[in-house]
C-alpha cells in the first residue's frame, strides 16, 4: 500500500486529498469514480494511509515507517475497515453490520476511522438508503470512502453528500515510463500495452504481463502483414481462429486501428520514431508506399463501422467480410 508520491497520473485529485489531509480539511464522505484499474483502490489506500499517519509530512504524505503506516501496508490496521459482501449485491445488512453499527465505536488508536466501500454501484437501493442515514450524521471521527465503476448507480441523495471525485485516464506517456521504469518492460512493448490500456494504469499492467495479449498481437500482426497476399475467405478464417474469445474483439479491431494510423502517420511524416509498431517498420513502409491516404481514412472507418454492427450483434463472418473487403480494396 504505497503512498501518493507512487500514484501513476491523477495529479489533481491525488493533490486535493493530500492538502485535505495535510490540512485537517476532510470531509465525512468521498466517492472516487472510474473504470476497474484506474486507481481508486490506490488512491483510497494512500488517503487512508495518510490520514491515521502518526507522523504525517507537511505535504500530506505519509510517513511510511510509524506503527500505523506498517499497519496500513500489511492490511492490518485496526481503523481502516474495508466493507465486503459474498452475494451479487452489496445488501442492507453488509451495510448495518460492517458500517452503521461498527461506526458508533469510536476509533481504537487513532482519531479517525475509514470505511472503504468497494463495488459501490452494487449497493441496493435499502443499503444505500441505510447509508444515507449515517451520512447524514456522521460521527465526527468518521471517514467514509465509496469507490464505484457506475456512479449513476448511485442515488443522488448519496452523491450530495459526498464529495465526489472522477478519475480521468492517464496520460499514455505517464503509463510507458511507469511500465518501462518499475516492470522494466522494452520501450516497443510499454508503448504498446500504454495505447491500449486508453489510459487506464490497471489495463495497462495487465496487457503488459498477460501472455495472451502477446499471443494475439503476434496473430494479429502476422495477419496484417500478409493481408495482401492471402485471400478473403483466409483472412476472414484467421481472424475468427484468434477471437475465439469474442468478448475480446473490441481489443483485437483496436490493433488492425493502430496498425493503418501508424501506416497513415509514416505516409504523411516518413518518421519512425512516431510509429507504435516500430518492429513492423518494413511493412508499414511498403503499405504507406501503396496506398492512398484516402484509401486508408477508407479503412480505418470501416473497422470503426465493424465494430459497431457487432455490438449491434450483426453475423460476425459477414461483417468481418465487409470490413476485409474495404481493406483490400484500398
Amino acid at each position: 500500500m504505497a503512498g501518493f508520491k507512487h500514484i501513476i497520473g491523477h495529479e489533481q485529485i491525488a493533490g486535493h486529498l493530500r492538502t485535505a489531509a495535510g490540512t485537517g480539511t476532510v470531509s465525512h464522505a468521498y466517492i472516487f469514480a472510474g473504470e476497474d484499474g484506474m486507481g481508486k483502490h490506490t488512491l483510497a489506500a494512500a488517503f487512508a494511509k495518510s490520514l491515521q499517519c502518526e507522523n504525517l509530512e507537511t505535504d500530506g504524505e505519509s510517513c511510511g515507517t510509524c506503527k500505523s503506516c506498517l499497519q496500513a501496508e500489511s492490511g492490518n490496521h485496526p481503523d481502516i475497515i474495508h466493507v465486503t459482501h459474498e452475494k451479487a449485491s452489496l445488501g442492507v445488512d453488509d451495510i448495518r453490520s460492517q458500517l452503521n453499527n461498527d461506526i458508533q465505536i469510536k476509533p481504537y488508536s487513532g482519531d479517525r476511522k475509514i470505511y472503504i466501500v468497494d463495488e459501490a454501484e452494487k449497493m441496493t437501493e435499502q443499503a444505500q438508503n441505510a447509508l444515507l442515514k449515517t451520512l447524514e450524521a456522521p460521527p465526527s471521527y468518521a471517514v467514509i470512502i465509496l469507490l464505484t465503476n457506475n456512479i449513476n448507480a448511485l442515488l443522488q441523495t448519496i452523491l450530495s453528500r459526498c464529495v465526489v471525485l472522477k478519475l480521468n485516464p492517464v496520460k499514455e506517456e505517464d503509463i510507458k515510463k511507469y511500465l518501462m521504469e518499475v516492470q522494466k518492460l522494452p520501450d516497443y512493448q510499454a508503448e504498446l500495452s500504454a495505447v491500449f490500456a486508453q489510459g487506464n494504469v490497471g489495463k495497462a499492467i495487465s496487457y503488459a504481463s498477460n501472455e495472451d495479449f502477446t499471443a494475439m498481437k503476434d496473430k494479429i500482426l502476422h495477419l496484417l502483414r500478409y493481408l495482401d497476399q492471402m485471400e478473403l475467405h483466409e483472412l476472414i478464417d484467421g481472424l475468427k481462429n484468434i477471437s475465439e474469445q469474442k468478448n475480446r474483439i473490441d481489443e483485437y479491431l483496436d490493433m488492425i486501428t493502430l496498425w493503418f494510423r501508424d501506416v497513415l502517420m509514416y505516409k504523411v511524416t516518413k518518421d519512425i520514431n512516431l510509429l507504435i509498431f516500430k518492429g513492423e517498420y518494413s511493412e508499414i513502409t511498403r503499405q504507406a508506399g501503396k496506398r492512398s491516404y484516402e484509401g486508408l481514412e477508407n479503412i480505418i472507418k470501416a473497422v470503426e463501422r465493424a465494430r459497431i454492427r457487432l455490438n449491434a450483434n450483426v453475423n460476425f463472418d459477414i461483417v468481418m467480410e465487409l470490413m476485409f473487403l474495404t481493406i483490400k480494396e484500398n
